[in-house]
């Protein structure tokens, strides 16, 4: 793959700010892809993305038990951890394929899509670093949501 671009996040906070940042510039019709190990950082830039577009402090569990949790801001948001999922025939059932042209989509284990992830999506791949305590996480593509995301954490 090319040289993608990548942030380092040194602690939780920063991953609370990468998903707040998210959170502002991403649209309706976003599908972004977290992609990374158990306990890399998916569900809490996703739950910190979630809360900041709710604009008020709202539990936002897991979906891990629950497939896809949903929640209403300005936009719709579908937030879905596959992990569990057998074939890539059960995101139809789930009504993934909808909501991929209409909400903002936070798609944890996206593997599972196969051959129905969405064209466009944005991929976030969400590392450990060596001490453990720190992220990294590196995008597929520099997309305008990307680069407006990117110029913002810089100021």
């Amino acid at each position: 793959m090319p040289s993608t671009p990548c942030l380092d996040l040194p602690d939780p906070d920063a991953t609370t700010r990468l998903g707040a940042l998210f959170a502002h510039f991403a649209h309706s019709g976003d599908v972004l892809l977290l992609e990374g190990p158990i306990g890399a950082g998916k569900t809490h830039f996703a739950r910190s993305l979630i809360q900041a577009r709710l604009g008020r402090a709202e539990d936002v569990p897991s979906p891990t038990f629950t497939l896809v949790q949903t929640y209403e801001a300005d936009c719709e948001i579908w937030h879905a951890d596959l992990y569990r999922l057998s074939h890539p025939d059960e995101v139809y059932e789930l009504g993934l394929d909808t909501a991929f042209e209409s909400a903002i989509c936070l798609i944890e284990w996206p593997d599972r899509l196969g051959s129905t992830s969405p064209e466009g999506a944005l991929h976030l791949r969400f590392e450990q670093t060596d001490d453990g305590a720190a992220r990294r996480v590196c995008f597929s593509a520099q997309t305008p949501l990307v680069s407006a995301v990117l110029e913002a954490w810089d100021d």
